[in-house]
């Protein structure tokens, strides 16, 4: 008897792996925002401090360009194989630090992986899905994000509540490091298209970032997702200490909100996987982002006890997610000969905004309450509008 060909793996099957790897990967990410206290305290740090290790793994999707382009040159399956075991390592020192400065290492390690990992995945699936049917087949793909906060998180909590904070990120590291090997029998993609060698120059520094004629479309696309990103981790990264502060939820509560978060994350991807190729993807980012904004700004008005201020953070968080996927699936086709630098690109703004919010956010929240994080959300999702107006054109 002989194993099945690794070629003759569908297109929906290489989702569903995909999905089932980042939902380790994206439980990894989210683990921070409910359980921040937890992890502050295990590491005997303070929780700002522990906030810095979040903003120092984001700055690491700044190295994310440069898997790209060498994913564009030698292939996908190799990038996101490497960016597996580096998440994987990363994972695993942070789980058995007894210092912030073993954990800071492990965050390097974890970010440079993650966003070597995801932008490839993207890029490799895209690479076999038609753009009229990218919306349906990356949405799916997206479902991760909120299922990490309906399945993941949610199983975390009790897991730490039966063990210790530790024990999660032992699981992810041997869950990734499993996921590495398999990738390895994954089918090829098509050849990229750039073939040119690459060697290191200042001068090519310039060229690296030139994406073609559709370039001012395409760098507002990647500027429309740092701002996304932006406006809601301002809000991720605070709302454990939000509710915990005023209204008093601890572990199994916290695992609980995630859970009714990632349920809104899931309705904004799954509207995406139904309409966003129907609607058009300029459009969808459009109205999530627009939506998003109207909620933001209703934030300290919901602020009246603890189901309010969940519901007006569900609310704020599905518009969010139907723009970010709606976003990233546009930008998959803004220059399809270098998709994967594109999409790496993308990343590492996202990352960027990320990276800003995870100072400015618990900032604006010491500072100004909830009033704080809703002028952030409001103000980057009313420029992601604006700028998605005037500068992006969608490829036909």
């Amino acid at each position: 008897m002989t194993n099945k060909d690794p070629e003759d793996i569908s297109v929906a099957k290489l989702i569903g792996i995909g999905l089932l790897t980042r939902l380790v990967l994206d439980t990894g990410v989210q683990i921070f925002f409910p359980y921040i206290s937890l992890i502050a305290q295990g590491l005997n740090t303070t929780e700002a401090a522990v906030g810095r290790l979040v903003s120092l793994r984001s700055i690491m999707g700044l190295t994310s360009p440069l898997f790209g382009a060498f994913a564009d040159r030698q292939g996908y399956r190799w990038t996101m194989r490497v960016g597996l075991v580096f998440a994987a390592v990363g994972f695993l020192l942070i789980g058995l630090s007894q210092t912030i400065w073993v954990a800071m290492l492990g965050m390097v390690l974890n970010g440079v992986g993650i966003f070597a990992f995801g932008p490839s995945l993207q890029a490799y699936l895209s690479n076999l899905l038609p753009y009229s049917k990218r919306a349906r087949g990356l949405g799916i793909l997206e479902y991760a994000w909120a299922l990490a906060g309906i399945v993941g998180l949610f199983v975390v909590g009790y897991l730490i509540s039966a063990t210790s904070w530790r024990v999660p990120f032992y699981l992810f590291a041997g869950l990734l490091g499993i996921a590495a090997v398999w990738y390895g029998r994954l089918p090829a993609a098509k050849r990229p298209q750039v073939h040119e060698p690459w060697r290191f120059s200042w001068r090519q520094i310039p060229r690296f970032f030139a994406l073609g004629g559709n370039q001012r479309s395409t760098y507002a696309v990647i500027v429309c997702g740092t701002m996304l990103m932006f406006a809601a981790v301002n809000l991720f990264i605070t709302y454990g200490t939000w509710l915990g502060r005023e209204y008093g939820l601890e572990a199994v509560a916290l695992g609980t909100v995630a859970l009714v978060m990632g349920v809104s994350d899931l309705v904004g991807s799954v509207s995406v996987s139904v309409i966003g190729d129907w609607l058009g993807k300029k459009r969808s980012v459009w109205l999530g982002a627009g939506a998003s904004a109207v909620f933001f700004a209703l934030l300290p008005l919901f602020n009246q006890g603890v189901v309010a201020a969940v519901a007006g953070m569900v609310l704020a968080r599905g518009a969010f997610e139907f723009a970010v996927v709606s976003n990233m699936t546009l930008l998959s086709e803004q220059a399809p000969t270098q998709r994967a630098k594109t999409l790496t690109l993308g990343a590492a703004g996202g990352l960027i905004g990320g990276t800003a919010a995870g100072f400015t956010g618990p900032v604006a929240y010491a500072t100004y309450g909830a009033t704080g994080i809703a002028l952030l959300g409001a103000v980057g999702m009313a420029l992601v509008c604006l700028i998605n107006w005037l500068l992006v054109v969608e490829a036909e």
